[in-house]
């Protein structure tokens, strides 16, 4: 997820700084600098929004399948209990 999110920011940067270059009229040197510097900034950032992104996903499963886990443990436990109090 962090290198797609590195990707897409990255390359929405560059395309957009050049658009604005070419735009305003700039020089082709001083637009495909500005626009490489903005893609490493944007693309830096974006790893790192998918970083974080990832991981909060990654935690809500764990927390999910843990409680769910949980529940089927203590689900027979409950019903053998039951069926011995029935039993009596």
């Amino acid at each position: 997820m962090a290198r797609t999110y590195a990707g897409i920011l990255g390359c929405l940067a560059l395309v957009i700084t050049l658009a604005r270059g070419v735009l305003a009229g700039g020089g082709a040197d001083a637009v495909l600098w500005t626009g490489c510097g903005h893609l490493v900034i944007f693309a830096a950032i974006g790893a790192a929004v998918g970083w974080v992104a990832e991981q909060i996903v990654a935690d809500a499963v764990h927390g999910r399948i843990a409680a769910e886990l949980a529940q089927r443990k203590a689900a027979p436990a409950a019903t053998s209990a039951k069926a011995a109090a029935a039993g009596r």
